[in-house]
């Protein structure tokens, strides 16, 4: 791995100083997982101090003010009330709590896209199993001309038994940036609600969810907004907060407190656990907005411009056409790879393309069956850590391999 790397010497962004990231790996893969800046998790470690220091100073008289002030911080960040917010460990948590909590019957369907993350899409279909209700499923198209086919497709599966829209802001295996707003309105028209999966969002798009209008939208703040593991939230239009339980019931729901709502009183305290991810969402609002002259904006522009250039270097590399216009492009990208060989009996977790990426290459990026094995994508991340040079250096380990090996012997299908 390591020779491969000293054939192609690689530019350094200057912002890797801020990150624990593996200096020998090409890290290309922020969408997954994220990244934490040190000087976040060190404002982390003082906070877990603070808390080991006199666990029941900190739970029983510190805690509500710490969390209060967190929840002002990221409402004012992505334009929303702090009473419609609550923090919770994941989207997918996110989407777990809502999904889980309203009444369905047989006679309503629940529409999603064929684009939505397995592990949210999986939820639905827990929900619809128990309750009868019918999944319909919207077929975008990809690769695609234009977002109105984005909204064509959704809108074409609408009836008027459609109860809710469980709909990605920005999709997981795509990378595809939904025109949701105009989405949610033409929904809500026809007195639908709006379920919006934004796990992506949040610190890669400038969000203003009063604008937005969803009836739920949930978001991580541990991917582009760059807090710690175990951070985002879940916004709940006032007016459905009595329906929404979380989906650990612990001593808020019974509460005799008037002075905070049942919603936060039950989602602020499901157990003992660690908090300290979400009190440092202000600190990674502040530190990544530090980074450039230009704020977050700059940083958001400079991630997408990123984001583009890269899309383009692969495609030209792979002898592609872009997928999808710049406008649904925000600071991840995918380009279609060659199809891989059948390998039937064989579901690697790491499918083998990747693998050989990260072991010959020391590159760490995902490749995704899409629409299903063995067609697959390879999807790239932009974040301020990230240089062009290393998207040359995917390029170039690509070539390699193709040229090296047989589809036959390297790239089986999961």
């Amino acid at each position: 791995m390591k020779n491969q790397i000293s054939r192609f010497p690689l530019q350094r962004s200057g912002f890797e100083k801020f990150w624990g990231l593996d200096p020998d790996v090409t890290f290309l893969n922020h969408g997954s997982f994220g990244a934490c800046p040190m000087p976040v998790l060190e404002a982390q470690q003082r906070l877990r101090q603070q808390m080991e220091r006199e666990p029941l100073r900190f739970f029983g008289r510190e805690f509500e003010e710490l969390l209060d002030a967190a929840r002002s911080e990221l409402a004012e960040f992505i334009g929303a009330d702090a009473s419609e917010l609550v923090f919770v460990p994941n989207a997918t948590t996110g989407v777990n709590a809502v999904l889980r909590s309203l009444k369905f019957t047989s006679d309503d369907e629940l529409l999603t896209t064929d684009h939505e993350y397995n592990a949210c899409r999986n939820v639905l279909d827990f929900v619809a199993n128990e309750t009868g209700a019918r999944v319909v499923v919207a077929k975008v198209p990809f690769p695609m001309d234009s977002p109105e086919q984005e909204i064509a497709a959704v809108m074409e599966k609408v009836s008027s038994k459609t109860r809710l829209a469980l709909l990605d802001h920005i999709t997981s295996q795509t990378g595809l940036i939904f025109p949701i707003q105009r989405l949610v309105s033409q929904l809500a028209e026809l007195g639908i609600d709006t379920l919006i999966d934004g796990a992506h969002a949040p610190g890669m798009l400038s969000l203003n969810l009063r604008e937005i209008g969803a009836t739920y939208y949930t978001g991580n703040c541990h991917k582009w907004l760059c807090a710690p593991k175990g951070a985002a939230f879940l916004y709940v239009r006032r007016d459905r907060q009595s329906q929404i339980r979380p989906t650990t019931i612990s001593h808020g729901a019974n509460s005799p407190r008037t002075d905070r709502t049942r919603f936060q009183l039950e989602f602020d305290w499901m157990g003992t656990d660690d908090p300290t991810a979400y009190l440092c969402v202000p600190e990674a609002i502040k530190f990544m907005g530090s980074l450039l002259e230009g704020g977050w904006s700059e940083l958001m522009a400079r991630n997408r411009a990123m984001a583009l250039a890269a899309r383009q270097i692969l495609c030209e590399a792979l002898g592609e056409t872009p997928p999808c216009p710049d406008e649904t492009i925000g600071a991840m990208a995918v380009v279609p790879l060659p199809d891989a060989a059948p390998n039937p009996g064989k579901t690697p977790l790491i499918p083998p393309l990747q693998d050989a990426l990260f072991k010959e290459f020391g590159i760490e990026v995902p490749v995704i069956p899409w629409p299903a094995a063995p067609k697959q994508l390879i999807r790239i991340s932009a974040q301020i850590y990230n240089t062009q040079a290393q998207y040359e250096y995917l390029a170039f380990a690509l070539a390699q391999l193709y040229s090296a090996r047989s589809q036959t012997e390297l790239f089986l299908f999961l």
